[in-house]
């Protein structure tokens, strides 16, 4: 593979396991941290909540983190959080998600206006030069804004990135076919015309979420906090944009494809990590990754499945910090006057 030279490569696994390796044993927060500053910013169609933590000084850029979804929200991003203690952390919630106005309009859910956001936010917060890292679907949104090649992007994480409703099913589907024999039958029946109850498909499709998308429970912190902002799934905009679950795509995104985005992206400002279980494969985000001119950075978390925060929050915040610090220094080198947030 060429280029490897200057990719993060942590681990490289060929095959998805069923058992899950063992997690570290060190201490997590026991509450989710609350936020430093709150506020609602207008954008097209409604206000999205918007919250940080931490001051950027010495160099240290913001970070803004996008959620997944479509109709996820900003506290999956409970861990990357540790990162204020050197930079500014940004979350939000898109619209029609979280905490942000629920207009539910279906004409707002469309990836560009989605990219949009992300300028309404660094206006609002008055963010001269910004990291970016989207997560899953907030991946999309984060190449779909990268690709406009805005001034005030210092570097990119896309971290189990959804780049085309094309290549992410033929991963799945992929995944689905390392599942037990019986697990894929009961799948199978579940989409055929009269399937089974309802709670043996759900057990079915349980076991490939646990051996793929998150392999360790939600730490008690977050589920506390978000019930306590009454955070939940928007179903409605998931459905519309994805689909009813994770092995057909029948909404907007089936026939997105942002892989000729990749063509616009600077290698050496951007990094995709994944973990070892990921729904999506290893195989398929490395030719992503090659696909950057210049070749980007590319790192395999072990262990992990699609919630690589949640799996294992230490490796994969490790590796985010060391890479946006790396970012630091070549943005100061470009734009000295450039050090985080106006006056």
């Amino acid at each position: 593979m060429a280029g490897l030279d200057r990719r993060a490569f942590l681990s490289l696994f060929g095959a998805a396991a069923l058992v899950p390796a063992a997690r570290p044993g060190l201490a997590r927060p026991a509450v989710f941290p609350l936020a430093d500053r709150e506020l609602m910013v207008p954008v097209k169609g409604g206000r999205i909540y918007v919250r940080t933590n931490g001051v950027s000084a010495n160099g240290r850029l913001p970070v803004l983190l996008l959620h997944g979804g479509p109709g996820g929200m900003h506290s999956t991003f409970h861990d990357p959080l540790e990162l204020a203690d050197e930079r500014m952390v940004v979350l939000y919630d898109q619209l029609d998600s979280g905490r942000s106005d629920h207009p539910d309009d279906p004409a707002n859910w469309t990836v560009p206006r989605f990219a949009d956001e992300i300028d309404a936010v660094a206006a609002a917060l008055g963010l001269a030069r910004f990291h970016v890292l989207g997560h899953s679907w907030g991946a999309t949104i984060a190449l779909e804004w990268a690709a406009r090649k805005p001034a005030t992007l210092a570097g990119l994480v896309l971290a189990s990135p959804f780049i085309s409703g094309k290549s992410w099913i033929a991963d799945v589907t992929a995944r689905r076919a390392a599942l037990p024999a019986d697990v894929q039958a009961v799948i199978d029946a579940c989409e055929a015309k009269a399937p089974p109850p309802q709670a043996t498909c759900d057990a079915a499709a349980g076991a490939f979420y646990a051996a793929f998308n998150r392999r360790e429970p939600l730490p008690a912190m977050r589920k506390a906090y978000e019930a306590a902002q009454n955070l939940k799934l928007n179903e409605r905009l998931y459905v519309a944009m994805n689909g009813a679950g994770e092995f057909t795509q029948t909404g907007t995104l089936k026939d997105y494809d942002g892989e000729p985005l990749l063509a616009r992206l600077d290698g050496a400002r951007t990094l995709f990590v994944i973990g070892q279980y990921d729904e999506t494969r290893i195989s398929t985000v490395a030719a992503f990754a090659e696909q950057v001119p210049g070749g980007a950075e590319f790192a395999v978390i072990p262990g992990a499945a699609h919630g690589i925060f949640n799996d294992r929050p230490d490796e994969s915040v490790a590796v985010v910090r060391g890479f946006l610090r790396r970012q630091d220094a070549l943005a100061q080198k470009d734009a000295p006057a450039a050090q985080g947030t106006k006056p």
